[in-house]
Formats: structure tokens, sequence, C-alpha cells
């Protein structure tokens, strides 16, 4: 893979910071209370939420133009999930696409499992974690 951009951030653990190279973000980070923490600041899982459906809602533009679909009204909502596995801990996605009437049914569906296909976090989690896929 030929790198367009790389992004670069440090953290020192769940009840610390993250900080972006470039300083955009600088977050305290701090566990959920699900999880025995205080809530207090943000967590990896959320953080992974957002990136996720950003990535797959501009994914879903890219294919959306591919196939000639306006995705302009689409909603993507990321729920991850972190829980005790035979190995530790892992983590599980559901993506959450709210389409507009205009895309129920086959069309939306292609659609959906097109974009992910084609999301670059999809690919990456694709055999290391579960993502259900819901339309809405």
């Amino acid at each position: 893979m030929d790198a367009l951009y790389t992004a670069v951030a440090t953290a020192n653990g769940r009840e610390g910071r993250a900080v972006s190279s470039d300083g955009k973000i600088d977050l305290a980070l701090a566990m959920p209370p699900e999880l025995g923490g205080n809530g207090a600041g943000t967590n990896p899982e959320q953080l992974f939420a957002a990136g996720y459906a950003a990535c797959f809602a501009s994914a879903m533009s890219n294919v959306g133009r591919q196939m000639k679909i306006d995705t302009k009204d689409v909603s993507v909502t990321a729920e991850v999930s972190i829980g005790k596995d035979d190995t530790g801990f892992g983590l599980a996605v559901v993506m959450r696409v709210e389409l507009p009437a205009a895309l129920e049914g086959e069309t939306g569906r292609q659609l959906v499992e097109a974009t992910h296909q084609y999301c670059p976090y999809s690919k990456a989690t694709r055999g290391n974690i579960d993502v259900a896929l819901v339309i809405e």
C-alpha cells in the first residue's frame, strides 16, 4: 500500500490522555462507569466508533457515486462493544445505517453491503471483529 496520509496519536492508557501529532485531538481518557471508571473522559471504544462511522459514511458516498445513488441523506451510527472473550477482551460492532425512504429495499441493502466491502475500517476488522450491519 502506498500511504496517502498517516495519522499519528499518542496515548498513555485508559486513564490518561490521547493527543494527535498536530494537536487537533487532545482528550482526557477515562474508563466508562460500566467498566468501573468514573467516565470523566472519552474512551477508546468511543473513538473507534466515531472513526468507523465517519469512514463508513464517507465510503458510502464514494460507493453511491459509483452506483449512481444519492447518499446525501444517509446517516451511520457505529456501536462498539467491548467484552470478555476466550483470550481476554474483544470488540464487536453494530453499524446502523439510516437510509432515506428512496433507498429502502434491495437498492439500499446492496449499497450498504458494497460499502462494507469498500470501507477501510470494514476491511481492517474483517475476520477479526464481528460486525453486524443494520439498515434502518
